[in-house]
This record gives C-alpha cells, sequence and structure tokens, in this order.
C-alpha cells in the first residue's frame, strides 16, 4: 500500500468551509444558483479494477481526479492497494493528465487493484462583467488550448462553421455565448450513444448528426471555439453526488461506475476560465421528468442560463488530455482519458463494459472529517 500521495484529509477537511444549507432544512430545491459561497465539500472516490486473469501479462491505466483549481477543486491525495507487481502513478507529458499504472505477470490467478481518492470541491460561478481584465493567458497554454487535435480540428468545416455561427458578433465573449447557444439549439443528447461519445467533431458536421452525449456536444463547444481562436479545453471527470438543486439528470452518487462526465471551459480576456456546459443543458431537456422537455420549459431554461459561467461541484474532475498515450502500451493513443483502460496480450478492453472489463468506482461525501 502506497501512502506517500495520499494526504491526512482530515486536517485539510477541517480548514475548509462547510457548505451552510442543508437538506432536511430545504425540502424544495433552491434555484439552479451554483456560488462559491455554498462552501466546499469533501468526495471519497474508490475505483476498484479486476481485470480477467490471462496466461499473459495485463496492464491498466486508471485516471485520478488531480485537476488542481485553488478556487473549485483541490485534490487532496490517492491511496492505492493490490497485488500488481507494479503500481505506480504517470503523468501525460502534454496535458498533465495523472495516470495509476499497474502491471500483473502472466498467469496472475486475481488480479486486483483498489485506489481510494479524496477530492475538496467548491461551486464555481464566473463574473462575467466586464469590471477588469484578468492576468494574460500564458503563450504556451493559449498555445495548447488553440490547437488542433485528432477529433477536434480547427480547419475545414469547422473553423467554416464557427465563423457563421460568430457571424456578427464582437467580442470574444459574444462569440463563445454564441456557440454555446448554438450548441443548445442545434445538437441533442442520444441515449444511444455508447458511454459519453467519441468527441469526433468534423464527422458530427459533415454528416449533420449533431447527437451524441457529453463527450461530443462539449468537444464540439472546444472544436469551434478554438477554430476561432479562443483557448478552450475539456474537462474530464466523473459525477460523485446528487443534485442538490433538484435536478434528477445531474447528479449520481454511490455507485457512479458509468457517472463519467465531460465539461468545458472558455478563456475569456475580462473574465479568466469560465466554466460551461451545453451538453448538461440538452440532458436535462431529455431526462428531467416527464422527458423530452421544450427548450423553453423553465428547468431546461435555467440550466441553459446558470451552465454559461456556472457549474455545480457534485463532479471531480481527471484531467484536460486529448490523445492520451498510455506508458507501456503498444496499442494507440486514448481519445481522452475518463474510464479505467486496460489491455493484455490480446489488445485493448473495452474501458465502456465494466462487466465484462470488472471495474467500479463509488462515491460518498465526507461530511465529518
Amino acid at each position: 500500500m502506497n501512502r506517500r500521495n495520499f494526504l491526512k484529509t482530515s486536517a485539510l477537511a477541517a480548514s475548509l468551509a462547510l457548505p451552510t444549507w442543508s437538506r432536511a432544512a430545504a425540502p424544495a430545491a433552491p434555484p439552479f444558483t451554483p456560488r462559491p459561497e455554498n462552501g466546499w465539500r469533501v468526495f471519497e472516490l474508490v475505483t476498484r479494477v479486476e481485470p480477467v486473469a490471462t496466461e499473459g501479462p495485463t496492464q491498466v491505466w486508471i485516471p485520478l481526479p488531480t485537476v488542481e483549481q485553488t478556487d473549485w477543486s483541490r485534490p487532496m491525495g490517492n491511496l492505492w492497494s493490490g497485488n500488481a507487481t507494479g503500481m505506480y502513478i504517470a503523468t501525460d507529458p502534454v496535458y498533465g493528465a495523472a495516470m495509476l499504472h499497474a502491471t500483473w505477470p502472466a498467469a496472475t490467478a486475481a488480479p486486483a487493484i483498489e485506489i481510494v481518492s479524496r477530492c475538496a470541491t467548491r461551486d464555481r460561478a464566473v463574473d462575467l462583467s466586464h469590471g477588469g481584465r484578468m492576468p494574460r493567458l500564458a503563450a504556451a497554454e493559449r498555445a495548447l488550448y488553440t490547437r488542433a487535435t485528432a477529433m477536434l480540428p480547427t480547419d475545414g468545416i469547422v473553423l467554416d462553421t464557427a465563423r457563421e455561427i460568430t457571424r456578427g458578433a464582437k467580442t470574444d465573449e459574444d462569440k463563445a455565448r454564441a456557440i454555446y447557444d448554438w450548441i443548445v439549439t442545434n445538437t441533442f443528447r442520444n441515449p444511444k450513444t455508447r458511454g459519453c461519445g467519441l468527441g469526433d467533431i468534423r464527422a458530427m458536421l459533415e454528416t449533420g448528426d449533431l447527437s451524441g452525449k457529453c463527450a461530443d456536444l462539449n468537444a464540439l463547444y472546444v472544436g469551434l471555439a478554438r477554430a476561432l481562436g479562443l483557448p478552450a479545453r475539456d474537462v474530464y471527470g466523473v459525477r460523485v453526488a446528487d443534485s442538490r438543486y433538484g435536478y434528477k439528470s445531474l447528479g449520481k452518487s454511490g455507485d457512479v461506475s458509468k457517472a463519467q462526465h465531460c465539461r468545458a471551459e472558455v478563456w475569456l480576456e475580462h473574465a479568466g476560465w469560465v466554466p460551461v456546459d451545453p451538453a448538461d443543458v440538452r440532458k436535462v431537456a431529455l431526462e428531467e421528468p416527464p422527458g423530452s422537455l421544450l427548450l423553453a420549459d423553465p428547468k431546461v431554461a435555467a440550466a441553459r442560463n446558470t451552465l454559461f459561467g456556472a457549474w455545480e461541484m457534485n463532479w471531480l474532475a481527471y484531467n484536460f488530455g486529448h490523445d492520451i498515450r498510455l506508458p507501456g502500451s503498444e496499442g494507440p493513443a486514448a481519445p481522452y482519458l475518463m474510464y479505467p483502460q486496460g489491455e493484455n496480450r490480446d489488445g485493448r478492453f473495452d474501458s465502456l463494459d465494466p462487466a465484462n472489463f470488472r471495474y467500479t468506482l463509488s462515491a460518498r461525501e465526507i461530511t465529518g472529517a
């Protein structure tokens, strides 16, 4: 058991102001207004992977919630145990995406590994008033978050579409909002899409099939923004608690093995990194009872208004990475790292099939740590 990276969570949790709301005291859901003033919350995420034993060697890569942003995400460390012969944290050299890499030799009877991760989060709400300028985005960051990736080209139909959407928009905020509104209006959530989707935005635009899930719709936002030179990035993570604002579709607690969720951010010169989530607006429209709500429905309208500039942080952020090369693997790069990955001598496991790849994620809030 490696404890080097596991912090004493009780001390940190005690130093974080707990939220003042109370489910017991407020049976009616409050308005959808995430705010930092709600206070910090501490979550524990347990990831257990038990790949099927084979005659050959096996290895897995497990994403860790290590995005550190002092105002909304404070990782508190990871503790792991298992019977792998090698277990260590690896980091993608481009995006800093952290993962636990574990390896088992051939004929290991029952390979297994378990990771306990803790992270403190706080709701986000960015002030979009023009009261002053933020520090400039570093040149290296600007280059990283405006460049094309395998699934996010920034030329051709992507650039043409971005220009058409933002025709007449003057400021970076005008352009960012225009793209957001276009995605909310023109896309829809497809419940048949596997996992969170692939995020192949050129194919979406060329075929005219603007359906999918979060890794498709929010990737479309990021790609369109980058095509115009607006720094933007996907943020890959997992939901770990029910929504305290009454949205059944925007939270998950307990078994969160299939609760992965990708969000997005865009950099505005006067506001810094701004959280957005047009995919969740479409999720609300599809899934909130009684289902298939119109965009004009009050619950959808509230989500649409809120999710440009704010996030409820019942969600842990893994990383910002694309085209992730898994250390020790001879297989292809992963388009993103949001699910456990694994392979043996027969090739890569299906990361979207936790029953056969055999992994579980469970989450709980630490209220008395």
